[in-house]
């Protein structure tokens, strides 16, 4: 089996089916994590949630995990908090339900949205261990065990995981933080590489330890 980790898609549809040619991705014989941050900026959020779901109706070996603009989607739609979630682009997000108001099911705070969305997101974890690498959003507080990992870092943190040296017996790959190219150092990679700024979505191919890229065709 071959496992993929799949960094920030934000929106961009076309870029994530690319990418799943890119690879070849075969349903039930690899794996995929995905990374966060699948809403906000770019044109189709709705779309890339509906796309998430088929993926792992059809195979148990998807794996979605939460990102920071998962959470002020939440809280946006919880009533809370709703000016971060349209300042980063929210507002986009919501116009590709708008979109899509034939399929709308049930109001739901400020936006109408499908049940099956409104579940996923609301079910989404923070972290997906195996005993090589550990897979979060934005990384990891130095010294916390993984155990007492707080949210707000696991979804937010740039500094200092950046800069201070990892103390665990696994890699931590990560997206949120957008770069031209893929980053690597030492028991650290980070595949976010700004799709929804025009740049490609990346994966990173666990067992072949490589990065595959793709924009979408056209």
């Amino acid at each position: 089996m071959r496992t993929f980790a799949i960094g920030d898609i934000h929106g961009c549809l076309g870029h994530l089916e690319a990418l799943l040619v890119r690879i070849g991705y075969r349903p039930g014989a690899d794996r995929l994590i995905f990374l966060g941050d699948y809403v906000d900026r770019g044109p189709d959020s709705a779309g890339v949630v509906d796309r998430l779901l088929e993926l792992r109706a059809a195979s148990p070996q998807v794996v979605c995990l939460m990102g920071n603009h998962e959470r002020m989607f939440l809280d946006f739609l919880d009533g809370r908090h709703p000016e971060p979630f349209l300042a980063n682009g929210g507002r986009q997000t919501l116009a590709s339900y708008k979109r899509r108001s034939h399929r709308w099911q049930r109001l739901t705070g400020r936006a109408e949205l499908p049940d099956d969305h409104v579940a996923f997101l609301r079910a989404l974890p923070l972290l997906h261990v195996t005993p090589t690498h550990v897979f979060v959003h934005a990384g990891l507080r130095p010294g916390v065990p993984l155990e007492a990992q707080r949210e707000e870092d696991l979804l937010w943190i740039r500094e200092p995981f950046f800069t201070v040296p990892v103390e665990l017996n696994r890699t931590v790959v990560f997206g949120h933080s957008p770069m031209v190219t893929p980053f690597r150092e030492t028991q650290r990679i980070g595949i976010d590489t700004g799709a929804c700024y025009g740049g490609p979505l990346t994966a990173y191919e666990v067992e072949a330890d490589r990065f595959i890229s793709a924009l979408p065709s056209g």
